[in-house]
């Protein structure tokens, strides 16, 4: 079993890392702003199955390649840290990117396929394979049990709050469009308050880590 305050510590770098906007985040704003709640929502839950594409492939087959080996484990961990500050970097540069989903036109579609083009997004997005792939692996005890049920404890743990911090964005999208248009700027701060977020964090699992 994962120590409490392991799964604790890999809590508050997940939310960071979940709670900043990225490809799930805007998939679920333009739905809101252009559909309404409901299809954003569906979005949302589409959005978290998605995700356990990446966490299973890690879980069982990730997780059994850093348990036997220390190097692949450090090779991990070093790539997903210089990923998460280009993502970081990245998000500062395109904070503009929140200000053009109030004005990107998404096409109608019917709230059922809501569910299944969520799927791909949370299947696809880059940031949910380096929080699975670099993050996770880091808040587990090799000594504590099998490495893929703890990968798959703290991986949903992780899922739990993707859904709360998305479903939030895409209710607060769908209810606070005219605050947002009256001043673009505070989406272009978000972002970049993320990006610097996001960079911390990969310093943080660049030198350091949970074991």
């Amino acid at each position: 079993m994962v120590p409490l305050s392991h799964v604790a510590a890999f809590a508050v770098a997940a939310t960071i890392i979940i709670v900043i906007p990225g490809p799930n985040v805007l998939f679920a704003i333009g739905r809101a702003l252009v559909l309404g709640r409901r299809p954003a929502v569906l979005s949302v839950l589409g959005t978290t199955a998605g995700s356990l594409v990446p966490l299973l492939a890690v879980a069982f087959g990730l997780g059994a390649l850093l348990t036997a080996s220390a190097v692949a484990f450090a090779i991990v961990k070093i790539v997903g840290a210089l990923y998460l500050v280009y993502l970081g970097v990245g998000a500062i540069r395109h904070r503009k990117d929140l200000v053009a989903a109030l004005n990107t036109a998404v096409p109608p579609a019917a709230t059922r396929r809501a569910l299944r083009q969520g799927f791909v997004v949370g299947a696809t997005n880059p940031k949910t394979l380096v929080l699975f792939g670099a993050v996770l692996p880091q808040f587990t005890v090799p000594a504590a049990g099998s490495m893929p049920s703890q990968l798959v404890l703290l991986g949903s743990l992780c899922l739990l709050i993707q859904l709360v911090s998305d479903s939030s964005w895409a209710l607060l999208a769908g209810t606070a469009r005219a605050w947002f248009a009256r001043s673009p700027r505070r989406l272009e701060a978000i972002g970049s308050a993320g990006g610097v977020m996001i960079i911390g964090v990969g310093a943080g699992v660049a030198f350091g880590g949970a074991n």
